[in-house]
């Protein structure tokens, strides 16, 4: 159930003739009173074709009006709306139940606290079988004004003991950090406009696009001028930024300015003071320009940013901190990505958004490595090969299973239901980012008594899974990549143990193929191998001891060989 309070109006009579009213969007059938205040007194327009909205608007409005002919500060907004609507899978509710819930919330607003008397005035309108619109005047018969702060968090409280004591939907408690739902002036204007999202929408996804490309809110609101976004900076005596607003461009209001949100009206993560708090909190120690000219150096130190990721989630602060980072990491690959993995990457990091977010204040200089290589990756100038998106892919893939883990033992509800819609889109990249690289190993497989020797590896380094490694449709795969391991220098056992240390393998779904993203991340590079430096050595000197022989000239007889003096 979703009790969504409304921006306080002035006008009773025109909120009362859309109630009554044919709808402007949704047909509205029957509209008549469930509930009210206890000293309603007057007849149901909808039921007594001799009532008018006029007189009820007036009966409504009457504390309104004593109060402004007392007091010299007249009320002027003082309608209060909440429409109240059920799941479409729940059942239909008579009037009564719908009586009983009305009371219930507007208890709960502070309307007309239980017990009170001298509430202000309110009826309960329903016009469909799933929803109706608690209108209120917000004035009490004492002339006060009620209490309403924080109104939404006990309404949304209400809602969660009504779902549970008429058996609905049950809808997760809120806890402060989500974006504010679209209004529908809001979702008409798109609608109207041919745009797909809202202005708010389509700004936090272009301002958390741009968090990546600065190192600090002057930056920010920079590059966001340039992407063709209206910007409003609020300065001090001194120049400083204080605040700032953002507009759409083409979102215009009647006399055809320009429409500006605030930044906490966006998200309320991307106000100023947040911003800057993750953006100013670590430089990145060489500029980020200067890396253009090794691609897949940002690609590889991303990834091993990562690798810590789940021994820096002890801390609460810390743990917020990394999250955060992760999701400024997981756009900047969605933005360099190639085309074919773009799209699920952009709905990972979509998703993942409200994973960002919680109630916990982040320590943000704790994750200045994730949010520096997140800058480096945006800054670098081509894309990566194959191997290094990979792994990359694979560590955020992991890195967000862990930050579900997390915000589920924290009890975020919604954060880990955001994780989770992005791991789903993050799999699907991982397995698409892979599938080339697997095409090529299982076309070199090494041979069986190769197989075999790695086989033992696998099963000394890993026993507890090393059946399901062995049985993963990956393995020759897995065996070829141990094989090109081993001929660089590296020591197959001790590879595999450091793969399963970093990930663990009980979880996944096919383990060789988490085996491999991680090889092929940490086996990139030569590694000393006694045997293979051994191996070298011989070859070497065998080598060299026939390149001398074949540098002396042929002996002549008769003619001693020149000796160096000693």
């Amino acid at each position: 159930m979703i009790a969504a309070i409304k921006p306080a109006g002035s006008n009773t009579r025109g909120l009362l003739a859309y109630l009554y009213g044919p709808g402007r969007h949704d047909e509205h059938t029957d509209p008549h009173i469930v509930a009210g205040f206890a000293m309603l007194g007057m007849p149901d327009p909808g039921r007594d074709p001799d009532a008018t909205l006029t007189q009820l608007a007036r009966h409504l409005d009457e504390p309104v009006h004593l109060r402004n002919s007392e007091f010299g500060k007249k009320v002027t907004v003082h309608v209060w709306h909440c429409p109240v609507r059920t799941a479409p899978e729940d059942r239909r509710l008579s009037d009564t139940e719908w009586a009983d819930i009305a009371q219930r919330i507007v208890e709960a607003a502070g309307i007309a606290p239980p017990g009170d008397d001298l509430g202000c005035r309110w009826i309960a309108v329903r016009h469909a079988d799933d929803h109706i619109h608690i209108l209120a005047t917000t004035v009490r018969e004492d002339g006060r004004r009620p209490r309403l702060h924080d109104s939404g968090i006990r309404v949304g409280d209400a809602c969660r003991e009504i779902e549970k004591d008429y058996g609905l939907r049950r809808l997760r408690k809120g806890d402060r950090t989500g974006t504010r739902a679209p209004t529908q002036a809001e979702m008409h204007k798109a609608q109207r406009l041919g745009w797909e999202q809202t202005s708010r929408d389509w700004l936090q996804d272009h301002i958390r696009a741009a968090i990546p490309h600065a190192s600090n809110a002057e930056e920010l609101l920079a590059y966001l001028e340039a992407d063709g976004i209206a910007i409003k900076a609020r300065r001090g005596p001194s120049g400083d930024l204080l605040g700032y607003a953002a507009g759409r461009p083409g979102d215009l209001n009647k006399d055809g300015e320009q429409v500006f949100h605030p930044g906490g009206k966006i998200a309320p993560d991307l106000t100023l003071p947040k911003l800057q708090a993750r953006l100013e909190v670590g430089q990145p120690e060489e500029h980020p320009t200067a890396r253009r000219n090794r691609p897949t150096t940002a690609w590889h130190q991303a990834t091993e940013a990562l690798d810590t990721f789940r021994t820096d989630l002890a801390d609460d602060a810390h743990a917020q901190a990394h999250i955060t980072a992760l999701g400024e990491l997981l756009e900047a690959t969605s933005q360099k990505a190639p085309a074919q993995l773009r799209a699920e990457l952009q709905a990972a990091s979509k998703a993942f958004a409200r994973a960002q977010r919680s109630q916990i204040r982040a320590e943000d200089r704790a994750a200045h490595a994730i949010r520096n290589a997140a800058r480096d990756i945006v800054h670098t100038a081509t894309g990566p090969d194959g191997s290094a998106l990979a792994a990359l892919i694979a560590a955020l893939l992991w890195a967000g299973i862990i930050a579900n883990r997390w915000h589920e033992a924290k009890g975020h509800a919604h954060q880990a239901d955001a994780a989770r819609q992005a791991l789903h889109h993050l799999q699907a990249a991982a397995d698409q980012a892979l599938t080339p690289t697997l095409v090529v190993l299982e076309q070199r497989q090494p041979r069986e008594e190769a197989r075999r020797t790695f086989a033992h590896d696998v099963r000394a380094a890993v026993p507890d899974q090393a059946d399901r490694i062995l049985t993963d449709p990956s393995w020759p795969a897995l065996a070829a990549l141990l094989a090109d391991a081993e001929a660089r220098g590296h020591q197959p056992h001790g590879l595999l143990k450091e793969a399963a240390a970093q990930r663990e393998l009980a979880t996944a779904r096919q383990p060789a193929r988490v085996l491999i993203t991680r090889l092929q991340h940490t086996s990139r590079n030569p590694s000393p191998n006694p045997r293979a430096e051994a191996a070298r050595l011989r070859t070497t000197a065998s080598v060299t001891g026939r390149q001398a022989t074949a540098a002396q000239p042929p002996a002549v007889p008769g003619v001693r060989p020149n000796r160096r003096r000693r």
